[in-house]
């Protein structure tokens, strides 16, 4: 079975300034792929390059299947931009209806009140864009991009102007349509929303795959901490070092009062990952 976005050696060159070099991506049936990086790191021209708006310098990225761009890929496609805008005067429903007649969508009446309820706007359905607030406005941007229920949901800053409540909502949402087995690549400065919703996360930097895994594997062990009576010091280990540590302590006559395992968060690894460089 293709994956739902499979990029194979990826280049991008704009005049002298390098955008990709060289990207291995796949992103899976049913995963949700997280994408971090600093600015610049080459995140939205990856994306384009899926969406069929920018044409790759060298390599080759295909949807389900079918190249990048193609009209096959485009109709397995469902995107919002960080940066969207809605005309005012529409309403929740009317929006959603220029989207099916764009996407050729036969959902009609019933697929736009379901994309409503998802989205938690079922109560909105005829408030024009111009009276909803920016969480409201995002939410619409997210149900507008699953309309006609494409395989792949390229989403950018989807959360960005939300509050913990439309976060909340936006996992839930997310977990719901990965179940269905929609693909997802998120590109997110939050790492905390990657972290809890993100199958696996992908590190771009200077156009390249610096770190790739899940993220408990990228949150790797830093030792053990054990406080005694002689103090406090960090020992080479990981959980499963911990009795056998505490054993030896414990016969070489010393009091053990905590122990600590510790890991290095997602943010650990990423800061690591990207050195100085600011998102």
């Amino acid at each position: 079975m293709s994956a739902a976005l499979s990029v194979s050696a990826l280049e991008k060159r704009y005049g002298s300034t390098t955008a990709l070099a060289g990207v291995d991506l796949e992103v899976n049936e049913g995963e949700l792929v997280g994408l971090l990086g600093p600015n610049g790191a080459g995140k939205s021209t990856l994306v384009k390059i899926a969406c069929g708006l920018v044409r790759p310098t060298r390599g080759q990225a295909e949807v389900c299947g079918a190249r990048a761009g193609s009209l096959e890929a485009r109709r397995q496609i469902g995107y919002l931009a960080e940066l969207f805008r809605f005309p005012g005067w529409y309403s929740a429903d009317e929006l959603l209806v220029l989207h099916q007649r764009l996407s050729g969508s036969g959902g009609g009446a019933a697929e736009r009140g379901e994309l409503l309820e998802l989205v938690g706007l079922s109560d909105a359905r005829d408030r024009r864009v111009e009276a909803m607030s920016k969480g409201m406005q995002q939410r619409l941007g997210i149900a507008q991009a699953l309309v006609g229920t494409p395989k792949l949901l390229l989403l950018d800053e989807p959360t960005s102007a939300l509050d913990p409540v439309g976060r909340r909502t936006v996992r839930q949402l997310l977990e719901e349509l990965q179940s269905r087995g929609t693909s997802v690549l998120l590109n997110s400065h939050l790492l905390s929303e990657i972290e809890l919703v993100c199958d696996r996360v992908v590190i771009l930097l200077r156009g390249k795959v610096v770190s790739e895994g899940s993220p408990a594997e990228l949150s790797r062990g830093r030792g053990v901490e054990i406080e005694t009576d002689e103090g406090t010091r960090v020992y080479d280990g990981t959980r499963e070092d911990v009795p056998r540590l505490v054993a030896e302590l414990v016969a070489a006559g010393r009091k053990v009062y905590g122990v600590q395992v510790l890991t290095s968060t997602l943010e650990d690894t990423y800061l690591e990952a990207v050195g100085g460089e600011t998102s």
